[in-house]
């Protein structure tokens, strides 16, 4: 038993339940990366219409619609549409989401609050307080104490008011800091198991208010994802850093637990705002082809080519998004630790896709042979890359392998214990290859 075949029977599990998402997972428009807070109707609704050019199936608007957030140092827990910037309302956004044939979705951060804001003010014993008081500030917020139960009324009713009124289809849920000072008022005695139950409740029973609702489990990159909230989430955020050389490992960690079809995977800009990486836009859209895919960028600055070379990524998802999402996820054990290759294979070992990868320079030139593990060795496979992009330059000095230029066929034991030659790739560089069986198993 390898880390593979654990990963294998928890998702395994996961898929067998009667709430685990049966629909295809739409392909998602981020508001975030695109305009952080500077919200206004012309410019989102803009980036809708581009969305949907593109392929986005559902449309979220994320922070900074609600009274008074301008910045993320105030108004958390004032669950109301900004008159100021949202003069009629969300309805015209979310009609123009819709005429555009898309869901709409809103975030929340329903656990915390901002000391500047109308709710701190107002009800200031809310607010976890181990004895000294609120404690400090992370991320200029602190945790909205839910086992009270004025404050969970509270939020219950913005929240399910806003998702009845607007028919929201998808909540994202944040949660950006921990729970600290963790003290429930006005004894202090501890809080967060309370919180964490109540947070449940609150998902379960906004559920049970508006069925269909999808709710998305996202709190500052893997702070609340376990089995626990998978009960209620229908998909979580693995990292707010979308840059995919660390994506790489932090999906493929995360996805130890939680299935492809539930982990959020985004594609971002050419320079990721985290790290300050610049990738293209191949790998980017590669490293978030393995999960439930998403957009987070400025549409509107983009130009059409690059556009264009997107909606191509995007298609290409939804064509194999079947198997991307219900497949067995398996790894191989490269000899170079400059190498990985992952990949989704058919249950019924019919098709995989496969990604190889060269994160740092390679200890050997070139790089070896790879192999495919999770084929069935009695069938034949044709094995070819593909490139819903562009194809990937070879390295410096580097001969393409002839299998990567005309494609081979070959037994899947074969694949399995001899493999093909390695591209031959700069770092941050990556070869998408598709694996299917010309045969029928005996």
């Amino acid at each position: 038993m390898g880390l593979d075949d654990l990963a294998s029977r928890f998702h395994r599990y996961l898929r067998s339940r009667p709430e685990h998402p049966r629909s295809p997972r739409p392909v998602v428009l981020n508001t975030w990366e695109a305009v952080y807070f500077r919200h206004d109707l012309a410019t989102l609704a803009a980036l809708a219409e581009r969305g949907a050019e593109i392929g986005a199936e559902r449309f979220v608007l994320d922070d900074g619609w609600f009274l008074g957030r301008r910045d993320d140092t105030t108004s958390l827990g004032d669950w109301t549409v900004d008159p100021a910037v949202w003069p009629d309302g969300l309805e015209p956004l979310v009609a123009r989401v819709r005429e555009a044939g898309m869901e709409f979705g809103l975030w929340f951060e329903p656990e915390m609050v901002n000391l500047d804001s109308e709710l701190a003010r107002e009800h200031p014993e809310w607010i976890f307080d181990a004895g000294h008081g609120p404690g400090l500030p992370s991320r200029h917020q602190h945790v909205l104490d839910l086992g009270h139960p004025g404050a969970y009324a509270h939020v219950l009713e913005r929240m399910s008011a806003l998702i009845g009124s607007l028919g929201i289809a998808y909540v994202k849920w944040d949660h950006n800091r921990y729970l600290l000072d963790a003290g429930h008022g006005p004894d202090g005695r501890p809080g967060v198991r309370d919180q964490v139950r109540q947070a449940y409740r609150l998902m379960a029973e906004l559920k049970a208010a508006h069925p269909g609702l999808e709710i998305e489990s996202c709190a500052s990159g893997g702070g609340r994802v376990d089995l626990g909230v998978l009960e209620y989430a229908d998909r979580v955020w693995p990292s707010d850093c979308n840059d995919p050389h660390e994506r790489l490992e932090i999906q493929r960690w995360t996805g130890l637990l939680v299935p492809p079809e539930m982990q959020g995977t985004h594609i971002a800009a050419e320079e990721t705002h985290t790290t300050h990486r610049t990738h293209p836009l191949d790998y980017r859209a590669e490293k978030a082809l393995w999960g439930h895919l998403g957009v987070e960028v400025d549409l509107l600055g983009m130009d059409d080519e690059t556009r264009a070379a997107l909606a191509r990524w995007i298609a290409f998802h939804k064509e194999h998004r079947a198997l991307l999402h219900s497949g067995e996820v398996v790894h191989a054990d490269l000899a170079d630790a400059a190498l990985r290759l992952q990949g989704v294979v058919a249950g019924d070992r019919s098709e995989a896709l496969y990604a190889f990868s060269v994160v740092e320079r390679p200890s050997t030139w070139p790089p070896g042979r790879v192999r495919f593990p999770g084929l069935d060795d009695e069938r034949t496979y044709t094995v070819e890359a593909v490139h819903p992009g562009s194809p990937p330059t070879p390295a410096p000095g580097a001969v393409l392998p002839p299998w990567q230029r005309d494609g081979v066929t070959l037994p899947g034991r074969v694949l399995r214990l001899v493999g093909v030659e390695a591209p031959s790739l700069d770092v941050d560089r990556s070869v998408l290859i598709r694996v299917v069986s010309r045969t029928a198993t005996p």
